[in-house]
C-alpha cells in the first residue's frame, strides 16, 4: 500500500514538472521583434533645453537595451521596432501658493509624443504621449536642480515606453 501511494504522489509530481526553465523574460512582445531604431527626438517646446533632446534620446535607447530583450540598429527604419516622436512641452509652474502670493514650490512638467512603428508580425502604428513631472522648492534656481529633476522625469518617460512595447497593444 505504501509502494501504491508513494509510486501516485510521484507520478503526480511529475507531471506538474515544467518542462523547461529559463531565466530570460520575453515578455509580451511578439517574437518577431529583434531590433528597434531610435530617431533623435524633436524640440517642439520654445523653452527646452537644446541639449535636453539628445539626452532623453540616449536614455531611452539605453533603457529599452537593457529592459528589453531588442538590440539596437542604429540606421533608422531598419528595425523591427522603429520609435520617433518630439517633445512638445516643457514649462515650469507655480504648484503651491502660500499668503504672500509667492509660491513654495514649482513642479517641472514635460511632454513627448511618441510614434511606435513596428514591421513584424504586421505593419502597425501607435502613438503614445508620456507627461511627466517633477517638484521643488521655489527657493531653489532651476538652473541648480534642473540635471536631478530631468533625471527623474525621463526614467518615468522611458518607463512608459517600454511598457507600452511590453504590453499586448
Amino acid at each position: 500500500m505504501r509502494v501504491f501511494l508513494i509510486l501516485s504522489i510521484s507520478f503526480l509530481l511529475s507531471s506538474c514538472w515544467p518542462s523547461s526553465v529559463s531565466f530570460k523574460d520575453t515578455g509580451s512582445s511578439p517574437a518577431e521583434w529583434k531590433t528597434f531604431t531610435v530617431k533623435t527626438l524633436e524640440v517642439n517646446a520654445p523653452n527646452c533645453p537644446l541639449s535636453y533632446s539628445p539626452l532623453l534620446t540616449e536614455q531611452l535607447k539605453d533603457g529599452i537595451q537593457n529592459n528589453t530583450r531588442l538590440l539596437l540598429n542604429t540606421q533608422f527604419g531598419k528595425g523591427e521596432v522603429n520609435i520617433e516622436g518630439a517633445i512638445s512641452s516643457y514649462n515650469v509652474a507655480p504648484l503651491a501658493i502660500q499668503g504672500n502670493d509667492n509660491a513654495s514650490k514649482n513642479r517641472l512638467t514635460i511632454s513627448v509624443q511618441f510614434t511606435i512603428n513596428t514591421t513584424q508580425p504586421k505593419e502597425e502604428s501607435i502613438n503614445l504621449v508620456s507627461t511627466r513631472f517633477a517638484d521643488f522648492d521655489a527657493s531653489v534656481n532651476l538652473a541648480s536642480v534642473e540635471s536631478k529633476l530631468l533625471e527623474e522625469i525621463n526614467s518615468q518617460v522611458v518607463q512608459d515606453v517600454i511598457n507600452k512595447l511590453l504590453s499586448n497593444w
